[in-house]
């Protein structure tokens, strides 16, 4: 008995841990995007300005607030940049260029 199909090569969700095949755009249980192509979306946010913020303002979260965060921003707002530690995190991550956006967006050198 032979069989005559191919197997998809499949990946897993990287949100929800299911399989999904490997060239798809959002998983199908969850929805999120999977495309690392569309991970590479510009935001019309700058570093500098949201760094500033983060610096000076980081305690109140107000640089999350900037960048369309808002329920992020009201965390740290509440836990006081989760005693300063989130700020850190937040600021090492906006040097090393890993922050991103509300809507997910890399946020643009520049002034």
């Amino acid at each position: 008995m032979s069989t005559d199909y191919q197997l998809r090569p499949t990946r897993y969700c990287r949100a929800c841990g299911a399989s999904v095949d490997a060239d798809v755009v959002a998983c199908t249980k969850c929805g999120t995007i999977q495309s690392l192509a569309l991970m590479t979306i510009e935001s019309e946010k700058r570093i500098v300005p949201t760094l500033a913020l983060c610096v000076f303002f980081g305690f109140l979260g107000v640089h999350r607030f900037y960048v369309g965060k808002v329920a992020t921003g009201m965390l740290q707002l509440l836990t006081l940049g989760g005693l300063g530690i989130w700020v850190m995190v937040d600021m090492v991550l906006l040097i090393v260029g890993a922050f991103r956006d509300g809507e997910g967006g890399r946020l643009t050198e520049g002034v």
